[in-house]
């Protein structure tokens, strides 16, 4: 993932837009889970095989999305799941606004470590953080060792919403990203006797519609 300026996101400024305001969200998981090319699917719509190696360090790219007809911007950062670089990740997780936590649906370690993670970002990430779980590479089910029911049950236990995802064929890709900007967006405007918006409430809608990947 090449490294981009904090100012080089997509779209300009445009109605309903505030270029001051910036979501950071962090992908977060084992090596190999597929969030390098989670993003690239999201920020590029292309699934490109073969062409990444693994993440050293930290790098980030902005998006701007439409959300409710809101431009929400997005800063989005990919980081390596190799355990030495474990205490770099750490140092991202303070201030960031939401993390989508991925494991590959054909590696069962990388499910088994979710709740490493989870117990790594509640120590480290604000306590209001929004936090996700995606079952990476829905694609390959031939290879699958980690059903979409296990998935549910793990999510359920942490209070998180869940769907699987693949990197490669754009399957809710899109749908992550966006209820993540649209939480996002509702906490920023959100008035105090106003009640909280339904994450996982909505993210189960969402999956239920024939077009899931698409956003109104």
């Amino acid at each position: 993932m090449d490294l981009q300026r904090p100012d080089s996101y997509q779209g300009g400024a445009g109605p309903g837009f505030d270029e001051h305001v910036l979501h950071k969200t962090i992908l977060v998981g084992d090596s190999g889970v597929g969030k390098t090319s989670l993003l690239v699917q999201f920020d590029q719509g292309k699934f490109i095989p073969g062409s990444f190696s693994a993440t050293v360090g930290i790098g980030f790219t902005n998006k701007v999305v439409t959300v409710d007809g809101m431009r929400v911007k997005l800063q989005i950062w990919d980081t390596a799941g190799q355990e030495r670089f474990r205490s770099v990740t750490h140092a991202y997780y303070r201030d960031a606004q939401a993390l989508l936590l991925l494991y590959d649906i054909t590696n069962k370690a990388s499910f088994d470590n979710i709740r490493a993670w989870l117990t790594e970002i509640h120590e480290c990430a604000q306590r209001d953080v929004v936090i996700m779980l995606l079952g990476n590479k829905a694609d390959v089910s031939s290879e699958r060792v980690i059903s979409s029911e296990d998935g549910e049950t793990l999510a359920r236990e942490y209070g998180v919403p869940f769907m699987e995802t693949s990197a490669k064929t754009g399957m809710n890709v899109e749908l992550a990203f966006l209820a993540i900007a649209k939480e996002l967006k509702y906490r920023a405007g959100r008035q105090a006797d106003e009640p909280s918006f339904q994450l996982r409430d909505y993210v189960e809608s969402q999956k239920k519609r024939p077009s899931c990947c698409s956003f109104v």
